[in-house]
């Protein structure tokens, strides 16, 4: 079966999107496939992962979707991933840090962080690091993380990072998104003039079954629409020198007023280096 690459290209780009076995990593993935992009698909699920990797190089008729397995609340099994990347791949175009979870209980990971920080925070931010030699070779590369609007509802309290005071799950969400976005900055300013581009994104209120677990909401857009503003950041010529950005539905979109003390940035920057045995 042959597929028809559509508007912007991704042939001879290499594309890891973290958690694109189910939803809208899953349609990301099928989508920068269909692009021509050689997609590494990353889960935790061997048989899942199998069915998404075949499925998808069928629908888009493209051999090049490959599937890496890791447990992203480990951060040994972190390491590990980044260094399968290393051994197997000359280089990384495009990272998308898509991975999430949304918990209803406080639970610990095997290294004594709380569960929604560790992997929805803590991962990329890790993830990101072990592979930013990388990205640098490969620039012009993008680094795009999947945020949400819920970071604009908490606040930060260094003392309560993981929870250790008191447990509530929408809170816990909430900070892990509002770290995202303190990464990204950050992180933009540290490569200001590398050819590296750094951003997050809001996806919009879509029907997962994160969600569903996780939230109230009655119904929610279909994982096309959720798929679109990580695309449009994959792909586009646009938003080729953008950097430091927050968008939704593809255009750069305000952010809670946190996300702009530079000094706050800087602390939490060194703490999650702390949090992840970065020296």
């Amino acid at each position: 079966m042959s597929y028809i690459v559509p508007e912007c290209c991704m042939k001879d780009k290499i594309v890891l999107i973290t958690g694109s076995t189910d939803g809208i990593g899953r349609q990301t993935a099928l989508e920068l496939a269909c692009r021509g992009a050689h997609v590494i698909l990353h889960g935790r699920n061997p048989e899942r992962g199998k069915a998404a990797q075949e499925a998808i190089g069928a629908a888009s008729g493209n051999p090049q979707v490959d599937l890496l397995l890791a447990d992203l609340s480990s951060q040994r099994q972190i390491r590990h991933l980044a260094d399968e990347i290393h051994e197997g791949y000359d280089h990384l175009d495009v990272l998308i840090n898509n991975a999430g979870v949304n918990t209803t209980e406080r639970t610990l990971t095997e290294d004594g962080l709380e569960m929604t920080f560790a992997v929805n925070y803590l991962a990329p931010f890790l993830l990101t690091y072990l592979l930013l030699d990388l990205l640098k070779k490969s620039a012009p590369s993008r680094i795009i993380t999947v945020s949400s609007k819920a970071h604009m509802r908490t606040t930060l309290d260094f003392d309560n990072l993981q929870s250790e005071k008191n447990f509530n799950g929408s809170h816990a969400y909430a900070l892990s998104k509002l770290g995202n976005i303190l990464f990204t900055f950050e992180l933009a300013g540290q490569l200001s003039g590398s050819g590296v581009t750094v951003n997050c994104l809001h996806p919009g209120v879509i029907d997962t079954k994160m969600m569903r677990l996780g939230f109230s909401y009655p119904h929610g857009a279909d994982v096309e629409k959720g798929a679109e503003t990580p695309v449009y950041l994959a792909t586009s010529p646009e938003v080729a020198n953008v950097t430091g950005q927050y968008f939704e539905d593809k255009r750069p979109a305000p952010t809670s007023p946190l996300s702009h003390d530079i000094a706050l940035r800087k602390k939490f920057w060194a703490v999650s280096e702390q949090l992840c045995g970065i020296k």
